[in-house]
């Protein structure tokens, strides 16, 4: 069996950047980590492929400079990895993001399962995995918590709204993960060592064969119009008297203001 884990470098917090013009994250000056949530994603997938005998994939779509943290999912327990980065992709939304992660996992081979995190710190969208079975033309179960091998596929266990929900999904299937579903483990030292000279395979628009009406900000149907940091000003009212005056003056302020 292949696991292809989808991994996403994010903007350290303090030192995002963001473009005047489009209004997008500029990552190639950023300080990148690997999203949080995706920890958890190349865990449950590193600890299925050790039940089931599985190789694991991660891929990472991001610029020359995000090459160092598919070092480390490798030193996490990833059997190979890929990095996608070419100009052409800048500025891409969810959809063609999602589209380029679908070429690589066509053009990597077959795969059986695909692990996304439950959503990235910069965009808090939760919609590229989803998206992703999409374009593959797979089911999704998204938010899972527990995962195991089982006779006919694997039995999963999800999060909802209501409260858990517990199914058995057959492959091909993309699952994405939630934060409480493992602890993710620290990098090998000596798989680190082991990649530390090596190259990070780079797979580029081109290689991928993509469309480039699909790539990018112009790929793209949503836009960021405008970013901002919010200001607050707080504004106080000081109310005096005896007590029973003050707690009817706050009674009455509260009922104005449709707060009680």
């Amino acid at each position: 069996m292949r696991f292809m884990v989808c991994l996403k470098p994010v903007p350290e917090p303090g030192t995002v950047r963001v473009d005047p013009e489009t209004h997008t994250l500029k990552r190639e000056s950023a300080t990148l980590i690997l999203n949080p949530a995706d920890r958890y994603a190349l865990e449950a997938a590193v600890e299925l492929k050790e039940k089931t005998g599985a190789e694991v994939v991660a891929v990472m779509m991001g610029p020359p400079n995000a090459a160092p943290l598919l070092k480390e999912a490798y030193a996490c327990g990833a059997d190979e990895v890929y990095l996608l980065s070419d100009r052409a992709f800048a500025g891409a939304d969810t959809l063609a993001t999602s589209y380029v992660l679908s070429l690589a996992a066509q053009k990597l081979g077959a795969f059986d399962l695909i692990f996304c995190g439950k959503v990235s710190i910069d965009g808090e969208t939760a919609q590229v995995g989803p998206e992703l079975a999409a374009w593959l033309d797979w089911p999704s179960v998204i938010w899972v918590k527990e995962l195991s091998p089982v006779e006919g596929g694997f039995e999963v266990v999800r999060v909802t709204d209501e409260g858990e929900e517990r199914l058995v999904a057959k492959t091909p299937i993309l699952f994405t993960i939630e934060p409480e579903s493992n602890d993710p483990r620290p990098p090998s030292v000596k798989r680190l060592l082991e990649m530390l000279e090596k190259d990070v395979p780079t797979l580029t628009a081109e290689d991928l064969g993509a469309d480039p009406a699909r790539l990018g900000l112009e790929g793209s149907p949503t836009r960021v119009l405008d970013v901002f940091t919010p200001t607050y000003e707080g504004k106080k009212e000081l109310l005096e008297g005896a007590a029973e005056e003050v707690v009817e003056k706050l009674v009455s302020i509260l009922k104005e203001r449709g707060l009680i």
